[in-house]
C-alpha cells in the first residue's frame, strides 16, 4: 500500500514496504532516489537486503549458465565429430567469449569456477542429449575437461578439426 504524501506525512512514511509486493519497478525507483538523496530511515532495508543478495546469485547463475551452454557444445563436439559444424564453433567461441567478460565483471566469481563448472556439466549433458542422437550412457558422469581447458579458445576435445573447415575467425 502507498502512502499519500501532504504536509503532515514524514519521508519515512513516504514508501512502505508493501510497495514492494505490489509494483516491484516502482519501489526500485523510490529506493535508488532515497539511496541518492542519502535518506536512510527511509529505505526498505531488508527488502534492499534482499534484492542486493539477489543480484548476486543472479550473476553466479550468469555463469553456470554460459558454463552449460559451453559444456553441452564441448560435448557435441567430443562425441559426434562427424555431425560439427560452424554454428558449434561460433557457440563455443561466443560462450567463452562472454563467460571471459564475466568474469572480468565480476572477478570475485573466479573462485567459484570449480564449484560452477560441476554443476553446470550436468545442464551441459543435458544439452548435448537434448541436441544429438546420443544418450546419457554415451557421455562421462563427470566433466573430463578442466576450467582452463573449457575457456582455451584453442582446446577442442576429440578428433582435430578436419582440414577444409575455415572456421577460425580472429575475435
Amino acid at each position: 500500500m502507498v502512502t499519500v504524501m501532504d504536509a503532515t506525512t514524514s519521508p519515512s512514511s513516504q514508501i512502505t514496504s508493501n510497495l514492494y509486493e505490489e509494483d516491484f519497478y516502482a519501489w526500485t525507483q523510490e529506493q535508488a532516489k532515497l539511496l541518492r538523496e542519502r535518506v536512510w530511515d527511509s529505505l526498505d532495508i531488508e527488502n534492499l537486503a534482499e534484492e542486493i543478495e539477489s543480484l548476486g546469485k543472479q550473476q553466479r547463475q550468469e555463469l553456470r549458465n554460459r558454463l552449460g551452454i559451453l559444456l553441452g557444445h564441448l560435448l557435441k563436439w567430443e562425441f559426434q565429430p562427424s555431425k560439427r559444424a560452424k554454428s558449434w564453433f561460433i557457440t563455443l567461441r561466443q560462450q567463452r567469449r562472454r563467460i571471459l567478460e564475466h568474469l572480468k565483471d565480476n572477478p570475485s566469481l573466479k573462485p567459484y569456477l570449480p564449484e560452477a563448472l560441476e554443476k553446470a556439466y550436468k545442464d551441459g549433458l543435458d544439452l548435448a542429449v537434448r541436441e544429438t542422437s546420443l544418450t546419457d550412457e554415451d557421455f562421462p558422469d563427470q566433466c573430463l575437461y578442466t576450467i582452463e581447458q573449457v575457456l582455451d579458445a584453442s582446446f577442442f576435445p576429440g578428433q582435430p578439426i578436419e582440414s577444409g573447415h575455415n572456421w577460425v575467425v580472429e575475435d
